[in-house]
């Protein structure tokens, strides 16, 4: 891989990330990787112009890892985010996701993998108006079928884990926004997911309440989720304890959160 694809402080070699991604082409990472991706590759036609929007990424995120994706606009995290997420597949390179490589999967088989490995939360709530919080995050069970009993019992136990137990059935317009992004949450924590990926989870929140949101990640992360957040906002990234750049569809850093502050001069 061209040496253009990493501007990282430490020696490539010298990481247990790099170890991960520089194994043989089309070996499965070890168990305790849970994203995985190889030289990824996203070209977009836009009217006969090429637009490269990854060119050639290399990340490795382990289990229970909570990792902020950052970087301006235009710099391929969104791509990035889509293909991790299983939304859209590269054109070059590998990605696998807890040990199956999804990188040259099918749509249909894309969306199984989608459905029962990640979680995604968004910065609009996508919630459904006239239903209750309760009945909110028991919708993705309600599409897989699960009996009535089993999905409440589930629903309360991912409301309860972001501290929602006591709204559960209230309806969006009698929560605030914190509450309503939390209800999104535990939607999004109900099929009990490998990932947990974010898309600029505070971009509609004040300050005050993106703390709020904030501080649920970091408990979900103390209790073993893996979480990946997309974010433009350095000092919202600088909740996590690993903070990834991009910057023209390559890795420009790659820092543990003590680094990150430390460079940004952010408040520890």
């Amino acid at each position: 891989m061209s040496n253009e694809t990493h501007e990282l402080e430490a020696p490539l070699g010298a990481t247990a990330e790099r170890q991960a991604v520089i194994a043989a082409e089309g070996a499965a990472p070890d168990k305790d990787w849970v994203i995985v991706t190889r030289g990824i590759k996203r070209e977009y036609d836009m009217g006969g112009e090429i637009v490269r929007a990854l060119r050639g990424v290399d990340l490795a995120i382990q289990r229970n890892e909570y990792v902020a994706i950052m970087g301006p606009s235009g710099s391929g995290k969104s791509t990035l985010m889509n293909v991790i997420g299983c939304l859209d597949t590269p054109n070059a390179g590998e990605y696998w996701l807890n040990g199956t490589q999804v990188s040259k999967m099918s749509d249909d088989a894309l969306a199984r993998v989608r459905n029962k490995e990640i979680g995604f939360v968004f910065q609009t709530f996508n919630l459904l108006p006239r239903a209750t919080a309760l009945h909110n995050v028991e919708l993705p069970l309600v599409y897989a079928g699960v009996s009535g009993e089993e999905r409440k019992r589930r629903a309360k136990e991912a409301l309860e884990r972001v501290q929602l137990g006591s709204r559960m059935d209230h309806r969006p317009n009698e929560l605030s926004g914190g509450q309503r992004q939390r209800v999104a949450i535990a939607r999004a924590l109900v099929n009990n997911p490998s990932i947990l990926l974010a898309d600029e989870p505070t971009g509609n929140l004040d300050s005050s309440t993106s703390e709020e949101i904030m501080r649920v990640f970091e408990s979900l992360a103390e209790q073993g989720q893996t979480v990946i957040m997309v974010t433009h906002e350095p000092d919202i990234a600088a909740h996590a304890r690993r903070i990834v750049v991009l910057r023209d569809g390559l890795m420009a850093s790659d820092d543990r959160r003590s680094a990150f502050v430390e460079k940004l001069g952010l408040p520890v």
